[in-house]
C-alpha cells in the first residue's frame, strides 16, 4: 500500500481565519457595537440582543465576573490581549473561548475594540501545531530540509545548518550539490526525485555523506523522505529528514568487527597462522595497511622475558595500499626496533600508542632509504601500534596506518584495535604454548626413534616417518631393524594409541622392550605375548589416571624375523595392517596373517606364519596412519598401496617416494589424523660358499672331529689366523653338548663381516656363564667363549637349542 502524501488538509487550521472565527466589535465602553453570524452560530445571540449591551452584562457569568474583570484591564493595558475566557452562552451554558483582542482608533480618535474568539479546543490544537513546528525548525536535533519541486531549498532547520556550517536563511535556493561531494550527492537527487515523482516515502536509509568542506569525515546518516501538496492534489515540494548516526554506525561496525575477530581469530594452534588472522580481520574495516611482529623467541615457540624489547621477527603483514607489501617488511624478516619509533615506546611502557597525524611514519615501515623513499608515496597519516599481551607478557606489536581513509584514527578506533590484539595475543599464546609443548614431543619422539637404520647382510631396507599435523599432536608410531644372532634380522613396526607426550614416552618403552626381546632370540609370537604382557602392567601402573596422565589403552604391532641363509620369513601381528610382499617378478598380495589382538588386552594367544621369501623379494611393513591419511576406503589405500610397490627397476627410496606419492600427496592440505611409519625390505640370500654346516655323532670324538672340519673350513676361507681361536671355541661348544645335551649336533660357520659359529643339539637347557674359583678342575669353558668372542648367546628353537658366537675378521678373507 503507497504511504499517504502529506497535503495541507491534514491538521486543524488557524481557528482565528476569518470563515472559521466569531468576531464582534465592542466601544471603549464595552456596548457592543458589531457582532458577527459566526458569533451568533457559536453563542446562540443574535445581533438584536447584542448590540447596543455591555457585554459584560449577558457574556459573563457572575461566577467569573472577576476572573473576566481582570483580563480587561490586561487587555486595556497591553492594548491588545490572547488567551482563553469563559463565555456564558444564551442558553446558559458556560463555553470556554479562545479569544483574540486588538484596539482600533477610528478618524474621530476614539477607540474600539475588536476580537475574534473560537472554540478553546480548537485554539489549543492550532498553537500545539505552531509549536511543533516551530520546534521541527529551530530545536529538533534531526535535520529537515523543504525543497521545491526543482528540488531548490525552500527552507531547513537549525540541525541542518550545523551540518553545512551556513546561517539558516542562506540556504533558501541552494541545492544539495553545494554541500555533498558528487558520489553521494546523486544517491540524494536520485532519492528525492523518485518520491517527488511517485509519491511514495521513503523511510530511514542509511547511507555515507561526504561533505565539500570536510571530504575525509565519515558521515553516516539516515534518511527519509516524503511528498507535499495541497488539498487540491498540487505537488509543493518534497520534505527530508536527516539524522546522524555515524555513532549508532560505527558501534554496529565495531560490534561486528569483533564478533568476526572471535570466529576468525585463533582457528588453529600455529603462531604464523594467527598472527596472519589478526592481519586479515584489522584490514580494510579497521585500517588500510597492518603488520604483525613478534619477539623471536615467541616464533620459537619459547616464553619471552619481562625486559625484552627487541628484536621482532615480522609474522604478518596485510594491506589495500599498492606496493605497499613489497615497500614494507616482509614476513619473516628480523627487526630492531629504532629506539625513537612509536613501536619501541609501546613496547618499554607496555601501552597502546595513538599517532592520530603522523609527520613521517616510514621510519617504521621500511628503514632503507630506497624503500623509505617509495613509502612517503603512500599517503600514509595516522598511526596505532597495540602490544600483543597475555598473562602478563608482552608478546609483540600490532601496528596499523591509515592512508587511503583520510579520517585518522580515534580513541575508539584505538579500543577497538585493543580488543583484537588482546583476542589475538591470547591465541598466539596458546599457540606459542603447544608449539612449545609440540617441540618437547617431537624431540622426544625423534629421540626415540632410529635416526640411522644400519646396513645388514640379511636385507635392504629404506623408511619414512611422518608425524601427524600440530593439532593432532605427536603419534606414537614407530619402526626398528633389529640384527640377531646368525646373520637373521626383525622388522618391526608398531603403533600405540593416542597421541601426545605420553604416546610417544609409550612408545619408546615399547620399543625398548622390543629390542630387549628380540635380542633374546624368541619366536615372533612369543615376542609379542610379552609386548601383550608389558601394555597391560603399564596401563594398570597408571590407573587411577588423570588428565596430566592419560591411560595407555593398546598398541598394535607386527614382528617379522628374515634368515638370509634359509630364506625363512616368520610374522606375527597384534592387531596390524598385514604386510605386503612383492616377488621378484613384481607380483604382490597381502600377507594372510593371524589377526591377532591389539596390545593391551591380555592373555590372548598369538600366532605366527612362516613363508620362504626368493632373493630380491619385497616386504612392507606400515601403520594404520598410512592406509587411513586420506578420506577414502580403505581398500582402495591397499590397492593403491600394491600399485605403487609393484612397479619394477626401483631403488627403495623410489619406492618409498612412489607409496608417498600414491597415498599422501594431499596431506599438507587434509586434517591429519595419525602419523606414519614405513619400512620397506628388500630381502638378500647368503651365498653357499660362505655357510659351512656338518653333523657330529654324540660321541667323545666329536670335538676333535668339529675342530679338524673347523680348522679345514677356515683354510678354505683363508681365516688361517683365526683357527686356533676358533678351534678352541667350537672344541668347548660340543663339548658342553655332547656332556648336557641330547641327540644328534650340529655344527655351522657363517663367514660375513664376522665369523658366526653355531653349535645345536636337543635340549632346552642353558648354559650359564661362571667365574670358575682356583681349586675348581672345571667352569671355566663358557669363561673362555666370552672372552675370545665378540658377542655370544643362546637362542630357542622347538627342536631345541642353539649356541652361537660372533668373532671380527681379523683380516680381510679371500675367496
Amino acid at each position: 500500500m503507497d504511504t499517504p502524501v502529506t497535503t495541507f488538509s491534514e491538521g486543524p487550521e488557524d481557528p482565528f481565519a476569518v470563515r472559521r472565527a466569531a468576531s464582534a466589535v465592542l466601544d471603549d465602553r464595552g456596548t457592543v457595537v458589531g457582532w458577527s453570524e459566526r458569533a451568533e452560530g457559536l453563542l446562540g445571540y443574535p445581533p438584536g440582543e447584542t448590540l447596543g449591551r455591555p457585554a459584560v452584562g449577558f457574556l459573563v457569568d457572575p461566577r467569573d465576573h472577576g476572573v473576566v474583570m481582570d483580563e480587561v484591564a490586561a487587555c486595556v493595558r497591553d492594548q491588545g490581549w490572547f488567551g482563553v475566557v469563559p463565555v456564558r452562552h444564551r442558553n446558559g451554558n458556560r463555553v470556554e473561548l479562545g479569544c483574540r483582542a486588538r484596539v482600533i482608533t477610528r478618524g474621530d480618535s476614539h477607540r474600539e475594540w475588536f476580537l475574534v474568539a473560537a472554540p478553546a479546543e480548537d485554539v489549543v490544537q492550532w498553537e500545539t501545531d505552531r509549536s511543533v513546528l516551530d520546534a521541527l525548525f529551530r530545536r529538533s536535533p534531526i535535520g529537515l530540509s523543504v525543497f521545491a519541486p526543482d528540488l531548490s531549498i525552500l527552507r531547513v532547520n537549525r540541525a541542518i545548518a550545523r551540518f553545512s556550517q551556513l546561517p539558516v536563511e542562506q540556504h533558501r535556493g541552494l541545492r544539495t550539490g553545494d554541500f555533498l561531494i558528487q558520489r553521494d550527492n546523486d544517491t540524494v537527487v536520485r532519492q528525492l526525485r523518485e518520491v517527488l515523482e511517485t509519491g511514495q516515502s521513503s523511510i530511514s536509509t542509511e547511507q555515507h555523506c561526504g561533505l565539500r568542506r570536510d571530504p575525509g569525515r565519515e558521515l553516516v546518516v539516515s534518511v527519509s523522505a516524503f511528498r507535499m501538496q495541497d488539498p487540491s492534489g498540487r505537488i509543493l515540494g518534497v520534505t527530508q529528514t536527516v539524522e546522524d548516526v555515524t555513532d549508532r554506525y560505527r558501534a554496529r561496525r565495531r560490534l561486528a568487527l569483533l564478533n568476526e575477530a572471535s570466529a576468525r581469530i585463533g582457528t588453529t594452534l600455529d603462531v604464523a597462522r594467527t598472527a596472519q588472522e589478526l592481519a586479515e580481520v584489522a584490514v580494510p574495516d579497521l585500517a588500510d595497511c597492518v603488520s604483525v611482529d613478534l619477539l623471536e623467541p615467541v616464533t620459537r615457540g619459547e616464553e619471552p622475558t619481562q625486559e625484552m624489547l627487541g628484536p621482532v621477527r615480522r609474522g604478518a603483514v596485510r594491506s589495500i595500499l599498492p606496493d605497499a607489501e613489497d615497500i614494507m617488511f616482509p614476513v619473516g624478516h628480523t627487526i630492531h626496533i629504532p629506539p625513537e619509533t612509536a613501536q619501541a615506546r609501546c613496547l618499554a611502557e607496555r601501552r597502546p600508542i595513538l599517532e592520530a597525524q603522523l609527520e613521517g611514519p616510514t621510519a617504521w615501515l621500511a628503514m632503507d632509504p630506497e624503500r623509505a623513499e617509495r613509502a612517503l608515496g603512500l599517503g600514509i597519516h595516522s598511526l596505532m601500534v597495540v602490544p600483543l599481551v597475555a598473562r602478563g607478557l608482552v608478546l609483540g606489536l600490532l601496528s596499523l596506518w591509515r592512508a587511503r581513509r583520510l579520517e585518522p584514527f580515534e580513541e575508539d578506533d584505538l579500543t577497538l584495535a585493543e580488543e583484537f590484539a588482546s583476542r589475538a595475543a591470547v591465541c598466539i599464546d596458546n599457540a606459542r604454548r603447544y608449539t612449545q609443548q609440540h617441540e618437547a614431543a617431537l624431540t622426544l619422539q625423534h629421540s626415540l626413534l632410529p635416526h640411522e637404520v644400519p646396513a645388514h647382510p640379511a636385507v635392504e631396507v629404506a623408511h619414512r616417518y611422518l608425524p601427524a599435523d600440530a593439532t593432532t599432536g605427536v603419534g606414537g608410531d614407530w619402526f626398528d631393524v633389529i640384527p640377531l644372532s646368525g646373520l637373521r634380522v626383525a622388522l618391526v613396526v608398531g603403533d600405540v594409541v593416542g597421541h601426545g607426550i605420553h604416546a610417544a614416552a609409550t612408545m619408546g618403552r615399547l620399543r625398548t622392550a622390543v629390542h630387549t626381546l628380540a635380542h633374546l632370540d624368541l619366536t615372533p609370537d612369543e615376542v609379542l605375548s610379552h609386548l601383550d604382557d608389558l601394555v597391560d602392567r603399564l596401563a594398570a601402573e597408571q590407573e587411577p589416571t588423570d588428565e596430566r596422565s592419560p591411560q595407555v589403552v593398546g598398541a598394535t604391532c607386527l614382528y617379522a624375523v628374515y634368515d638370509p641363509v634359509s630364506r625363512h620369513c616368520a610374522l606375527a601381528r597384534a592387531g596390524h595392517p598385514p604386510p605386503a610382499v612383492v616377488t621378484p617378478d613384481g607380483k604382490v598380495r597381502l600377507l594372510d596373517l593371524p589377526a591377532g589382538a591389539p596390545l593391551g588386552l591380555g592373555g590372548l594367544p598369538f600366532e605366527a606364519a612362516e613363508l620362504k621369501l626368493a632373493e630380491g623379494s619385497l616386504l612392507a611393513l606400515y601403520t594404520e596412519g598410512l592406509i587411513q591419511a586420506r578420506k577414502r576406503d580403505v581398500d582402495e589405500s591397499l590397492a593403491d598401496l600394491c600399485g605403487a610397490l609393484t612397479v619394477p627397476a626401483r631403488s627403495l627410496e623410489e619406492t618409498c617416494r612412489a607409496v608417498e606419492g600414491a597415498l599422501l600427496h594431499d596431506r599438507s592440505t587434509d586434517d591429519v589424523a595419525d602419523d606414519v611409519a614405513l619400512l620397506i625390505a628388500r630381502t638378500r640370500v647368503l651365498e653357499a660358499e660362505k655357510v659351512a654346516m656338518w653333523e657330529l655323532p654324540v660321541e667323545a670324538t666329536a670335538a676333535a672331529q668339529a675342530r679338524r672340519l673347523t680348522a679345514s673350513q677356515l683354510t678354505e676361507w683363508g681365516l688361517e689366523e683365526m683357527a686356533f681361536t676358533t678351534e678352541l671355541i667350537v672344541s668347548e661348544l660340543v663339548t658342553n653338548a655332547y656332556r648336557y645335551g641330547g641327540g644328534p649336533i650340529a655344527l655351522r660357520l657363517i663367514r660375513d663381516r664376522r665369523l658366526i659359529c653355531e653349535v645345536s643339539d636337543t635340549s632346552s637347557t642353558s648354559p650359564h656363564l661362571r667365574r670358575a674359583r682356583t681349586t675348581d678342575e672345571g667352569g671355566r669353558g663358557l669363561f673362555l667363549v666370552a672372552q675370545l668372542t665378540e658377542r655370544w648367546g643362546t637362542r630357542y628353537t622347538r627342536d631345541g637349542k642353539t649356541i652361537w658366537t660372533e668373532q671380527p675378521l681379523s683380516s680381510t678373507p679371500t675367496t
